[in-house]
């Protein structure tokens, strides 16, 4: 299955969870719970008071290990351009930001934030079930986000 079959598909358009795409074209569906929408709002709307528009919310990139979904994106314009009318970004946002879940493994994540890197994010997110955000560039992690440096390191609800 491709991520285009996916989003034609009338089963699971309307379906309660985050949907990917694993390398083989199987779909993995993860539950989220409410904390996890409301950080995904939360952070969504700090970056768009931060950097603009094109803040992108459950955004589906395509990876060497099929697509993944940032749960928080954002893009340049530039960018924005360049994947306005792709089913999936072809080049990955220049943030990618996930919120972790109960659902995820430590190793999960860190392959995914690979995914985003080998994809061209700039930087990656994490941001835990309290709300501390972790920022790493492709060569490790920083102490504060460089794009934007004014993003808190711990976000409230």
């Amino acid at each position: 299955m491709n991520w285009q079959e996916v989003c034609d598909d009338r089963h699971l358009r309307n379906l309660p969870f985050k949907i990917e795409l694993n390398q083989y074209g199987q779909v993995v569906m993860s539950p989220v719970k409410v904390y996890h929408s409301a950080f995904q709002g939360r952070i969504g709307t700090l970056l768009y008071e931060l950097l603009g528009i094109y803040v992108l919310d459950e955004c589906a990139i395509a990876t060497l290990k099929g697509t993944k979904v940032a749960d928080v994106a954002w893009a340049s314009p530039q960018r924005f351009q360049i994947v306005r009318e792709e089913d999936e970004c072809s080049i990955a946002p220049e943030i990618c930001v996930e919120v972790i879940s109960s659902s995820h493994s430590k190793r999960e994540i860190r392959e995914k934030i690979a995914l985003y890197f080998s994809q061209g994010a700039l930087e990656c997110w994490t941001c835990d079930e309290h709300g501390k955000m972790t920022f790493y560039a492709p060569d490790g992690l920083l102490e504060q986000s460089i794009l934007a440096p004014d993003f808190p390191v711990n976000v409230d609800l």
